[in-house]
């Protein structure tokens, strides 16, 4: 491919820039070409940049012409500091970047656990504090940052979230603070940046009770604007995170060699039990100050365009270089610093040009990102926004004063437009800017096309033209056909992931034009469509996840696949979902059986077949309701939605539900989840079938069917339509001959109606329809694809599932239905089968640590209509009477 060959030019270079640059060091080696004297480069550090650095020197020295050896102190292999939060929620998640193989051969070495401590720039040495010394022939400083801690009192007392150490250490004594004290963990953070709020979603989602302390007006101030750092901040203490906003710690209190509390600025006192700071960074400049480099005006090592420091042939490269004054955190800069020096040891001219301080992660669960002049500092900037506080959505598009050249953007809780529009910056848009807010709810263009030179991964500097060369390859080698070969290819995607959506349209964009059908490979770790994959599954007849990947896959898997493979393996199979590993391959809801809500509580959703329910079972729910003092809301399907529950309450209300007959009814699975009715012939004068009858008999017929999305039935009695069948992916409405089946109705964001497949249906023939019909759709859909865009993308649409599903055109029909059957035979209701065994109920607990301890951080408040509701961060700071772990307590905002 072409970028084999610009590295074939540069090593060509590299053979006179060699020769030529000095006399000084190196020596011959058996790999060398004859003539050619290898150079030693020694990367200080052992981070992100330094691997990058020396990944990129051991892809491109092809002629061998330079020994390479990395430094760091830390114990382990570079790792991606990005996914610290991974190691947060998952003590055991591997972070080490790849690749890894280079550290096994001869020519790049690595070092680890070792800090060096003296560089003799005369000599041409480094010390390391093994007493080891090393030459250098180039000296790269990549020695990354600290996070600072300021002199305040009790501030050794501080700790900090920076590393794998810390991170494991805060996790470990979050849980030994529980424990002590039998309640969660008061902790609080100073910093409401990326890595604080990192650090309070993890460890509130671990259980502690966090709050956040911030100097700015808003969270995120260096990277968002007012409007949506407030709708972050909304977001964030709608999730019982508590937030103090405009002031800073002033002395952290300490007894008896514990925390006790935190001082705040404003005199107010916080009560905790651990202080964590990450307020920024520090870069780890020392060796630079020894060696009398040039210093940035904030610290840092001071570089030129060339990531050149004031000394020749000493570099500097990520957190530790400070470039136009100014020092960065943020893995893109880092990762080009280092691509700039790989070129320039290597005879190139690359230049360091800007720092790109776009952003984009996922914090506390809601989407943030930003990107170019995102506070319109640009002179007569214009500012697009969309904001919708009751939705939790921000979005802004910063413009020319014409409205027409992209300058920068925000998004908070829908980030969806910014791998599309991040490329696009600095560009013309062919449309009005609204258009590209998806919160507006207007229609993007169907796509602008991308300049070869438009940045789409930000993290490892790759164009769209580079994609596009790397997909369409060259005389010399073939192109990348497959995603996976296409980000080890060009790197894009490999860092955040953010623009990985983007890479794949491209993909599609270059295969269809070259009369390829693009790959429809689940994701990476499995080079099959979901279709595929669900039947090589039935066929092999493969039980759990380990063995899937073993026989078809490769990896370990990730977000995409394992949900698809647990919910394959619950339609075949029809076992506990939880039970034989498949616990970890399932959503959040579907591990507690039950949808999370935004305080952190759960909701109960039993199941009311047709909404048809007794007095007496509505005498249950409603003393139930009333004991756990429980939000109840009539759901638009037909059902008693409870809100408020606790996590370890989840099974008692349980239990008293199912003793009183009812099952779970599935709110939180992609399964069906209810069939709405009217009331039908029984008592309605319009009324021509049992529309009541035949909805309970659909409901119990496909309970807990697990499909690629959720399902939704409806069954009218007449032709008034008052059930909406119409609106439901299978709608059923009386005739006088029967019944008239319609399919692929869907509301949502792109509502659809349902379509008429069949007319004038018996029972029997309904029913034998709609099971082939749903099963057909389970084998066939794309993940989490509903019916209307599953009948729209299937080829031959309504007309073929029509002769599937009706004629039998594929002669499936038999064994469609008899899938159907198994299913029935083998249903068993979730929290029944929870409740008979005592290793399922321990999954049930708000602590790990402390089983029995309510997570005190609920709070609820009344809402004016004789019912509780989550209580926001302003309530708690009035200090007004909220509802935490089931009894009534005053509260002191975010310290009680």
């Amino acid at each position: 491919m072409r970028s084999r060959l610009r590295r074939r030019n540069r090593a060509e270079t590299a053979r006179s820039y060699v020769g030529s640059i000095r006399a000084h060091g190196g020596s011959m080696t058996e790999n060398s070409p004859a003539g050619i004297r290898t150079r030693d480069v020694v990367i200080v550090g052992g981070g992100p940049a330094a691997h990058r650095l020396a990944d990129s020197l051991h892809m491109r020295d092809e002629e061998r012409t330079l020994r390479v050896t990395v430094i760091g102190d830390e114990p382990h292999l570079p790792y991606d500091r990005v996914a610290l939060s991974t190691r947060l929620a998952d003590g055991a998640a591997d972070l080490t970047l790849q690749p890894t193989a280079m550290w096994d051969e001869s020519r790049v070495r690595l070092v680890t656990g070792e800090r060096v401590e003296a560089i003799d720039s005369a000599a041409r040495t480094a010390t390391t504090s093994a007493g080891t010394v090393v030459h250098w022939d180039d000296l790269v400083l990549a020695t990354g940052s600290s996070a600072p801690v300021p002199p305040i009192p009790g501030a050794e007392s501080i700790r900090v979230y920076r590393t794998i150490e810390d991170v494991d250490n805060l996790v470990a004594e979050s849980a030994q603070l529980a424990e002590l004290h039998g309640r969660p963990a008061r902790v609080v953070v100073a910093g409401g940046g990326l890595l604080g709020l990192e650090a309070a979603g993890g460890l509130a989602k671990l259980g502690a009770h966090v709050a956040v302390v911030h100097s700015g007006g808003w969270l995120m101030s260096a990277q968002l604007d007012e409007g949506a750092g407030r709708a972050l901040g909304r977001i964030i203490s709608g999730q019982g995170i508590g937030l103090h906003l405009g002031v800073r710690p002033s002395a952290i209190r300490v007894e008896a060699g514990a925390v006790t509390a935190v001082e705040l600025t404003n005199e107010r006192v916080i009560e905790a039990d651990l202080v964590i700071f990450a307020i920024g960074i520090s870069p780890r400049d020392e060796l630079a100050r020894d060696l009398g480099l040039e210093l940035g005006p904030r610290g840092g090592v001071a570089i030129d365009g060339a990531c050149a420091t004031s000394a020749p042939h000493i570099w500097a490269i990520g957190e530790v270089a400070s470039f136009e004054g100014r020092c960065t955190g943020l893995v893109a800069p880092a990762n080009a610093m280092a691509e700039v020096v790989a070129d320039r040891l290597l005879g190139g001219a690359a230049e360091f040009t800007t720092i790109d301080d776009a952003t984009k992660l996922k914090l506390s669960g809601v989407d943030v990102a930003s990107f170019g002049d995102a506070l319109a500092r640009t002179e007569q900037a214009l500012e697009i926004v969309y904001a919708d506080p009751a939705r939790g959505l921000y979005q802004k598009l910063v413009m020319t004063d014409d409205a027409k050249t992209l300058l920068g953007g925000i998004f908070v809780g829908d980030a969806s437009p910014y791998a599309s529009l991040r490329p696009m910056l600095g560009m013309q848009l062919s449309s009005e800017p609204a258009a590209y807010l998806s919160a507006s709810g207007m229609e993007a263009p169907a796509g602008d096309e991308l300049p070869a030179s438009a940045l789409v991964c930000a993290c490892n500097n790759v164009a769209a033209g580079t994609i596009r060369d790397a997909v369409n390859g060259t005389e010399h080698a073939e192109g990348c056909t497959d995603l996976g070969e296409l980000k080890t290819c060009t790197r894009a995607g490999t860092q955040c992931g953010s623009c990985v959506p983007l890479v794949k349209k491209l993909l599609e964009a270059e295969l269809t034009k070259s009369g390829i059908t693009p790959s429809r490979a689940l994701c990476e770790h499995f080079e099959l469509s979901r279709q595929e994959l669900f039947e090589s599954i039935r066929v092999l007849e493969l039980t759990s996840f380990d063995e899937i990947i073993a026989r078809i896959g490769t990896g370990r898997g990730c977000d995409v696949c394992k949900p698809v493979i647990g919910s394959i393996l619950a339609t075949q199979h029809g076992s506990y979902i939880l039970d034989g590993g498949r616990g970890g391959l399932q959503d959040t809801n579907d591990r507690a059986m039950a949808n999370m809500q935004k305080d952190g509580t759960y909701s109960v959703v039993p199941r009311i077949p047709a909404g048809e329910i007794t007095p007496d079972k509505l005498l249950v729910i409603a003393q139930v309701a009333s004991d756990y003092g429980l939000y109840t809301k009539i759901t638009g399907g037909q059902r008693i939605d409870l809100f408020g529950a606790r996590l370890d309450q989840l099974p008692d209300i349980w239990k008293r539900l199912v003793d009183a007959g009812f099952e779970s009814g599935q709110a939180y699975g992609k399964a069906l989840r209810n069939v709405k009715s009217c009331v039908g012939s029984t008592w309605c004068r319009y009324g021509v079938q049992d529309s009541v009858a035949m909805a309970v008999q659909l409901e119990l017929r496909y309970r807990g069917l697990r499909s690629p999305h959720k399902l939704k039935f409806g069954v009218s009695g007449c032709a008034r339509e008052c059930a909406e069948a119409r609106g439901k992916d299978v709608g059923v409405i009386a005739t006088d001959q029967g019944w008239n089946m319609y399919v692929g109705g869907n509301g949502g964001f792109q509502p659809a109606h349902a379509q008429l497949l069949a007319s004038d249906l018996d029972d029997e023939t309904l029913l034998k329809y709609i099971d082939r019909y749903i099963m057909y759709y389970v084998r066939t859909a794309d993940r989490l694809q509903r019916t209307a865009r599953w009948i729209e993308d299937i080829e031959g649409g309504l007309d073929h599932v029509r002769d599937v599903v009706v004629h039998d055109s594929l002669g499936l029909a038999e064994e469609l239905e008899r899938a159907v059957d198994r299913h029935v035979d083998s249903y068993e209701d979730e929290w029944a089968a929870t409740l008979a065994d005592p290793e399922r109920l321990r999954r049930f607990r708000s602590f790990v640590n402390a089983p029995h301890t309510p997570d005190p951080s609920v709070a609820q408040v009344p809402d004016g209509r004789g019912q509780m509701r989550p209580a926001t961060a302003e309530e708690r700071e009035r200090g007004e009477a909220v509802l935490v772990a089931g009894t009534t307590i005053p509260v002191r905002g975010v310290d009680a």
